[in-house]
């Protein structure tokens, strides 16, 4: 119960626009594994939902397969990301912020990786947010003496309909770059609804999101036009985005039966193993119905998927005859948009090839390869290439401050797929 007068953690972050890592779920502990945050069953989605109108669930699992008291603190977020400061622990939920403990506990079952499955709901019985904007969840081993989280979830709220924002995205591929070649561009239409919206600069923030990709986002971009009822994006440079190409995908249904995406799979007397069919880049646009980097969990059984799935150490090879002068890694929502060792590729000269290897959880997946120059610049398109008829999804989320308000209220999204036809 030590934590429960920290209401509030500070960012080290303090600049607008933030580093997107203010954004992205986080793992701390390398024995919590597969991450899943979901609101209302939509796993291809953001995690986001209108407040009140169902339930983000949150899960994962801990391989040290011990019982651990894990507790959780909730943190309200302004657009920004930053830590609300101005508001009061009965300001933002009913019940507890902090100290509530984890009891959806599942041991898994016939698992060569032994495991201890986590659930919880948002809201639940014991917390219940009562704001719409961006929240963080924290958990924590409660028996550490360590105050630092194993993890850290995020999700969004966003007021009701009737409290909301028009919300009209619109993505085109004639963009002020290019025309039908590598780019798409973003289109948007805010109309302020139920809301009088005296300064819109002040009151007014945005974020525009390519695949749910925090690491491209495109924030508080300044519109084209300013009308008495809203506001319209058109013609933005910040909104053109490089259309890129399909993520590759494969499933890994069992320890047992290859499937989709798998050349073959083996046993070392420890770990399974599932080889991927090495890929080759993507030079033309290849069209293969992806899911835009999400990934499920589940297994070919289809029973009790989180705790009867096993872990797979799971071979990724890309074959190039020489190395780019760019560092390659892996990335998906799985790999949570972190550019971590553990996702970083290897070139294997005497192969003439890149390859990394990542336990994974039985399940469907999404990747694509990101490389990364000395800049920090990231794309996909300097493997792959990129072409507009990439079928890209684009999301849009709209915050309000009121005059006098003390937080930003989350009152507009929209989330519109892209298809050239």
């Amino acid at each position: 119960m030590r934590r429960l007068g920290f209401i509030f953690i500070y960012c080290l972050a303090y600049l607008f626009p933030l580093s997107t890592s203010a954004q992205r779920h986080e793992i701390n502990d390398e024995n919590i594994r597969s991450l899943q945050v979901v609101a209302n069953q939509k796993w291809m989605d953001l995690p986001i939902m209108v407040l009140n109108d169902g339930k983000i669930s949150i899960d994962f699992d801990d391989l040290t397969h011990t019982y651990r008291r894990l507790t959780y603190r909730l943190e309200h977020c302004e657009a920004d990301w930053k830590p609300s400061v101005g508001l009061f622990e009965s300001d933002v939920v009913d019940g507890f912020i902090a100290g509530n403990t984890i009891d959806d506990i599942k041991e898994s079952t016939l698992t060569n990786t032994l495991y201890t499955h986590y659930h919880l709901d948002i809201p639940n019985d014991k917390c219940q947010p009562k704001l719409s904007g961006n929240y963080r969840l924290y958990v924590y081993d409660d028996d550490s003496s360590s105050d630092y989280p194993l993890l850290t979830a995020c999700f969004m709220l966003t007021e009701p309909a009737e409290s909301s924002m028009g919300v009209r995205l619109n993505i085109t591929t004639q963009t002020d770059q290019s025309i039908n070649r590598e780019q798409q561009q973003a289109e948007m239409l805010i109309d302020y609804g139920p809301y009088t919206v005296s300064n819109p600069q002040q009151q007014i923030k945005t974020v525009v999101l390519q695949n749910r990709n925090w690491l491209d986002a495109r924030w508080n971009s300044k519109p084209q036009y300013v009308m008495p009822n809203g506001l319209r994006w058109s013609h933005n440079q910040d909104y053109i985005f490089w259309a890129g190409n399909e993520y590759r995908k494969f499933e890994i249904l069992s320890t047992d039966v290859t499937s989709m995406g798998v050349d073959k799979i083996g046993w070392d007397g420890k770990n399974f193993h599932a080889y991927l069919f090495p890929t080759t880049p993507f030079l033309n646009y290849l069209y293969d119905e992806d899911a835009d980097g999400a990934f499920l969990i589940r297994n070919s059984d289809n029973v009790e998927i989180n705790t009867t799935s096993d872990y797979m150490l799971t071979h990724f090879q890309l074959n190039v005859p020489s190395p780019y002068p760019y560092r390659i890694f892996l990335n998906g929502d799985w790999t949570y948009d972190r550019l971590l060792p553990a996702y970083e590729m290897t070139y294997n000269s005497a192969g003439g090839y890149y390859e990394a290897v990542v336990p994974l959880k039985l399940g469907y997946y999404n990747y694509q390869f990101l490389a990364a120059d000395e800049q920090g610049r990231l794309s996909s398109f300097r493997v792959d290439n990129s072409h507009y008829q990439t079928e890209n999804s684009y999301q849009a989320l709209i915050y309000f401050r009121p005059p006098g308000g003390r937080t930003d209220k989350l009152v507009g999204y929209a989330n519109v797929r892209f298809i050239k036809r």
